[in-house]
């Protein structure tokens, strides 16, 4: 894989944040900018499984319905990983309820090349339930 330059960086974190805009808006197709044909987008640690390829995705979406977040943010992108496979970006992410909770997240993706651009072609999503995820002693600073 060719080097990655600041505008890719860029680029890769716009696709990341161009999920959360879309999905909020309910436009779904057009997840096809954002994913790969063959993505997987992994909610297993939300009870829910990894749901494979684009249009699954999209019909995933919609059998949570009312369930769905009311609105998802991600901050703090940081590229992990380059390999022939693609980049490895973990990120942060919040997510609002429609009941008022907020939920923190982190979220795991792979992203690729694709027609000048880049895409997600797996993008995995898991709670952040306690603090430090439990790598504390408990004393006070």
């Amino acid at each position: 894989m060719e080097l990655l330059t600041a505008e890719d960086r860029y680029a890769i974190s716009e696709t990341l944040s161009l999920l959360g805009h879309l999905v909020d808006a309910g436009e779904l197709d057009r997840l096809g900018e954002v994913f790969t044909a063959d993505a997987v987008y992994d909610l297993t640690d939300a009870g829910v499984g990894a749901i494979e390829g684009l249009d699954a995705i999209r019909q995933g979406a919609l059998r949570l319905g009312a369930r769905n977040p009311v609105a998802h943010h991600v901050t703090n992108v940081v590229v992990t990983g380059e390999d022939d496979d693609g980049v490895s970006v973990r990120s942060k992410g919040l997510i609002l309820m429609a009941d008022g909770t907020i939920q923190s997240l982190t979220l795991y993706d792979t992203v690729r090349r694709h027609d000048g651009g880049w895409q997600i072609s797996r993008h995995t999503v898991k709670g952040q339930r306690t603090p430090m995820n439990g790598n504390f002693s408990g004393a006070a600073l």
